[in-house]
Parts: C-alpha cells; structure tokens; sequence
C-alpha cells in the first residue's frame, strides 16, 4: 500500500523550539514520491545507482562547494530514498550569487510533472526554510536535483515521475553527540546491506510504511 495524504495524517518532524539554523550537526532522510525506486537497485548487498543515482550523490557532494560552512558527512543514494549527515559549522551558510546556483535564492521545490516538461513555476518562501536552516538547505537539494532529473527525462530517456521527484516532507534528526553520530554513519553506510528488510523496500513483506515513521538510529 503506497503513502496516500487522504488516508495517513500530517505532523511536524521537527524538534520543538530547536534553531535549525544554530551550527550543528544533522542528518536527513529524503524520499521519493510515493516511494518509487527511480535511482537504481541493491544487488548482493550493494547500491547500484543509475544515471539519476548518480546525479543525486554527485549534487549532494557538491553542496560543500555550494556552501562555504556547510561540512558534508556520510551520504547514502538508496533506491526511492538518500540519507546524509551534514554539519553548519557556523550561522548562516554562504550564499554565492551565480545563475543557477544551488544557494540562488531558493523559492521551494517547483511542481514538475515531467508530462508537461518545463512548464513549472517558482512559489512564494516556504515557511519553515530561513536562510542558513537545515530546510533551506534541503529544499535547494531537492530543486537542484528535480530539475536535472526533468532534464534527464527530456533527454536520456529517465523514467518519468507523478506529480514531484520527492516528498514534501523528510525525515531530520538533530545529532547530540559523537556517539550518536557513529552510529547514524554506521547505519548509512550499511544500509544497503539491510535493503531487503528495509522499510522502504516496496518488496518488503508486511504493512504500509507510515510517513511520520522514525528511523531507528
């Protein structure tokens, strides 16, 4: 049974009062729409990512580049879902001002339906994403990465995708120490290994995933 808004209920993954702009370290969880497996397979235990795989973990990377006080950890393209851990060293991250930018002034992720290719719209600053917050920095990865997938599907031939790439939703976890973190590393890192007991396997026998599910860490 896919995800399905008019059954599952909405609330927020957020830590109250938390400033998710204050320097920390996080780690997200981001999925595809409707859970759909658009960025390659596990074979034997091992990720084996497509072309938009690829691009997925290529653009995650250069985020580093992208943000002068963003430090990038362990990062994981799976199937229909990524996990990454991140680190804002400091306040706000660096914006640069070029055309195209991942930090270009960021207006949400656009609502793309590869069916009707390029006729998709920028909208107003979601709530939630100040600038330097762990929601604008997702949300400039998802766009980035929407929009070259869109331009996958216009020309190589990419599996098309309903409605948007990801969920509107991800899953962020504030990390509190370094113990924590070794064990959110090792869950990445291995999670490939687990793929078929993996909540977001779609071959998994056994109940619909709900959305506000936790990740056990």
């Amino acid at each position: 049974m896919k995800y399905d808004p008019k059954i599952h209920h909405r609330r927020s993954m957020r830590l109250r009062g938390y400033d998710y702009s204050s320097p920390g370290a996080y780690s997200v969880t981001i999925c595809t729409q409707d859970r759909l497996c658009l960025l390659g397979d596990v074979v034997n235990g091992q990720m084996v990512k497509n072309a938009a795989g690829e691009m997925v973990h290529s653009l995650w990377w250069r985020l580093a580049s992208d943000y002068p006080s963003l430090d990038l950890d362990a990062f994981q393209v799976m199937p229909n879902h990524t996990h990454g851990i991140f680190v804002i060293r400091r306040g706000e991250p660096g914006v640069r001002p070029e055309s195209g930018s991942i930090l270009a002034p960021c207006r949400g992720e656009p609502g793309v339906r590869p069916q009707g290719l390029g006729d998709h719209k920028d909208r107003p600053y979601a709530r939630g994403t100040m600038p330097g917050s762990v929601g604008r920095i997702v949300q400039g990865f998802k766009s980035q990465t929407t929009d070259a997938y869109i331009n996958g599907v216009r020309e190589r031939g990419w599996r098309r995708f309903p409605g948007k790439l990801w969920q509107r939703d991800y899953y962020e976890h504030v990390v509190r120490n370094e113990d924590e973190l070794n064990r959110i590393r090792e869950y990445i890192l291995t999670n490939p290994s687990r793929w078929t007991l993996d909540r977001y396997n779609p071959d998994r026998p056994g109940p619909a995933v709900d959305e506000d599910d936790e990740f056990d860490w």
